[in-house]
């Protein structure tokens, strides 16, 4: 297929118009991103749009009208709430989802009992819905599933070839795709945030929710009333982590990063390369620079980015919403103290991978470590275990580790008691020397309640016979003071179903394991 590629002149709005009457594609600009525009009441030109794209089917489309008075005919009903949101922000970036009239086919719908209908702000689409004659069913104007094009020659790479014209109408005002607003619910619910905020659409009609979907993924079996909700979007080719920290601790982790690049706010101080989104108190500048800067990207060859995490205010909601659909939902948490919580059962080989972490840069905080140091400065702790084991754990004044140890493990009952005065003293101070990429070395990770506290969780488990003559060697004690060690930890399950990821020590390359584990991780 030829491409047209058009002006907004008179001459070439009216053939546009004429394409899409006819059951052609155009794409065309609009305030927030292009559009891909087909006969709103034609279903066999609206299925050619999701042929174009590559989009499923059940992802439903917007209708685009050139007045308001074009909407009454697409839907059962306008409601007080809808005429409110018409009167007040029509036209605009604004989306409003009410129950379909009979001209609306499954195929613009998704299958659902509703339409999404908006009137543009921006001249040109306007003028190309009027010159139409018909309303006009629009996705953005990409290949689904890449970021949505903010300008015409984004539209032209990924759509040349496979529709009839593209509209130039040069760069898109907003940046991100309209607000979509559901009224067919008891409350009105914002199922895909835009330039038209919550706070802007409660001061006219009120109450307004916010869907679960907006900031987190849809269910596997929750069906799509809007778009944009159901699949990974806005994607680059690269892979895509929002990493959740300061400005300063992100510049920390990012820095520390090889081959890889920073998807950050103009005032970033990044040394790997780095392509930025607006400004970090700017939400507007995020919303209008960020599917611009996800194509950049590609074109610089990315293959790895770790961007900024905006805010989730106003506008800031829709940046957020489009970023953590490129990034597949997939966040590196810096806010906690530990980066990774490196546990499992005792003999299984956890230090050895703890060594390496070391090796590939990690920060370990040892908890053995800070348990001696509490024991070696701590006389009111000693005290208390005295009190609790009795006298002979202290031989002038110092602690005998492997009398204490005896009683504590000799079962899980002493175990918790033991557990219970030391672990308050020992995560707190792990805490404090904890800084970028950390890594908590803790065997005693789930029995201290420090799990809530690491980004993932690393489990290291091992046969049985593997750790009793580990434990044996490593600790010079019988079988049977092994095997009361061994019974006096959770089981193996329970590492299992409480741990990210679990490394086993069973004659599999350990240092194979720990590399798909950073892969996904970082």
């Amino acid at each position: 297929m030829q491409t047209k590629i058009l002006s907004t002149s008179e001459y070439d709005i009216a053939l546009a118009g004429e394409i899409i009457a006819k059951g052609g594609l155009v794409a065309f600009p609009t305030e927030t991103v292009y559009g891909l525009g087909a006969n709103a009441l034609d279903d066999d030109a609206v299925k050619s749009i999701y042929v174009a794209k590559g989009r499923p089917s059940d992802n439903p489309l917007i209708v685009h009208v050139s007045d308001k008075a074009d909407i009454a005919p697409l839907v059962k009903e306008i409601t007080p709430k809808a005429q409110a949101l018409i009167d007040e922000f029509f036209p605009a970036p604004l989306t409003i989802i009410l129950p379909k009239s009979k001209k609306i086919g499954n195929a613009v719908s998704g299958g659902l009992d509703t339409v999404a209908v908006r009137m543009p702000e921006n001249e040109t689409a306007r003028r190309l819905i009027k010159s139409a004659g018909c309303p006009v069913a629009a996705p953005s104007a990409n290949t689904s599933g890449l970021p949505s094009p903010t300008r015409a020659k984004y539209v032209i790479e990924d759509m040349s070839g496979k529709i009839d014209a593209i509209i130039d109408g040069g760069d898109c005002e907003f940046g991100v795709e309209s607000t979509v607003i559901t009224l067919a619910t008891e409350v009105p619910t914002i199922l895909r945030p835009g330039a038209v905020t919550q706070e802007m659409i409660e001061q006219v009609i009120g109450r307004v929710d916010i869907a679960r979907a907006v900031l987190e993924g849809m269910k596997n079996d929750e069906v799509a009333a809007s778009p944009g909700m159901k699949y990974k979007h806005y994607a680059p080719k690269a892979r895509v982590m929002i990493v959740d920290a300061d400005k300063t601790a992100y510049e920390n982790f990012v820095n520390l990063q090889k081959d890889a690049f920073a998807l950050c706010f103009e005032e970033d101080n990044i040394t790997i390369p780095k392509v930025t989104f607006g400004k970090e108190n700017d939400d507007l500048s995020q919303a209008k620079e960020l599917f611009d800067a996800l194509r950049q990207l590609d074109e610089m060859g990315a293959k790895k980015v770790y961007a900024r995490i905006p805010n989730t205010k106003g506008v800031g909601m829709a940046v957020y919403n489009r970023l953590i659909r490129a990034a597949a939902f997939n966040i590196i948490d810096l806010k906690k103290p530990f980066f990774i919580g490196l546990t499992g059962q005792t003999g299984a080989g956890k230090d050895y991978v703890g060594r390496y972490f070391a090796k590939l840069g990690f920060h370990i905080i040892n908890s053995d470590e800070i348990v001696k140091k509490i024991y070696d400065n701590n006389p009111e702790l000693l005290q208390q275990l005295a009190e609790e084991f009795g006298n002979d754990i202290l031989v002038n004044g110092t602690l005998d580790r492997k009398k204490l140890a005896m009683l504590a493990f000799s079962s899980r009952e002493n175990t918790d008691r033991l557990n219970k005065l030391v672990h308050p003293a020992v995560i707190s101070l792990c805490e404090q020397e904890a800084r970028p990429l950390a890594v908590l070395d803790a065997p005693q990770l789930f029995e201290a309640n420090a799990q809530s506290k690491c980004y993932k969780i690393i489990s290291v488990i091992a046969p049985y016979g593997t750790r009793l003559k580990r434990i044996m060697q490593r600790d010079n004690i019988t079988k049977e003071q092994a095997d009361l060690r061994i019974n006096a930890q959770l089981d193996e399950q329970y590492y299992i179903d409480n741990s990210d990821f679990v490394i086993y020590n069973n004659g599999e390359d350990i240092e194979i394991q720990i590399r798909k584990i950073m892969e996904e991780i970082i």
